[in-house]
């Protein structure tokens, strides 16, 4: 027999329990309707994310120091460990910089480089920032100061694949049980 719930698509059926005793003894167990329910288990697992083993907050406008922050949290993401950065000021602009290559071979701009060596190291900024960008277990904000004072356009950070913007207090308080370095 079926009874249909009133104003719902839900129905229950009743069957008398089979004559095998395994099945009478399911019946028992199971309850008795209204009279004695037998309560649902409920398990509750909660969705949250793993503490950053690394953070840094990304300032600088040197590219050979910027590499080496990114460096450092790649390795981190690649280890298996949650990572995080906040992109502020001279870092972020180097990340946003669809001309980076070129930039980065300039001597100005990184005069640490032999000159042999900058196409090189041009190629791998901007792939190691790619890598960063990419990795599902390293997230990068852009700082919302630098957003704001840069004249930044928030959808264009998100576009260019960082993954979001956050302030700096917001940053440090989800970071909070990471290692921080300053970069």
């Amino acid at each position: 027999m079926s009874i249909g719930a009133s104003g719902s698509v839900a129905s229950t059926t009743s069957v008398s329990p089979a004559p095998s005793s395994a099945m009478r003894r399911f019946a028992i167990v199971s309850g008795s309707g209204h009279a004695r329910p037998r309560a649902s288990t409920v398990v509750t697992i909660a969705i949250v994310a793993a503490s950053p083993a690394l953070a840094a907050i990304l300032s600088t406008g040197e590219p050979e120091r910027l590499y080496s922050g990114l460096s450092a949290l790649v390795s981190t993401a690649a280890d298996g460990a949650p990572a995080t950065a906040l992109a502020s000021f001279g870092a972020l602009d180097l990340i946003l910089d669809p001309d980076l290559r070129r930039r980065v071979q300039e001597p100005d701009a990184t005069p640490s480089l032999a000159w042999a060596g900058r196409e090189t190291f041009a190629r791998s900024l901007a792939e190691l920032i790619d890598t960063a960008l990419a990795l599902d277990n390293l997230t990068v904000h852009a700082c919302a100061a630098s957003i704001e004072t840069m004249g930044l356009d928030p959808a264009g950070v998100t576009a260019r694949g960082l993954d979001g913007v956050k302030s700096t207090p917001r940053f440090l308080k989800d970071a909070a049980e990471a290692k921080l370095i300053f970069v």
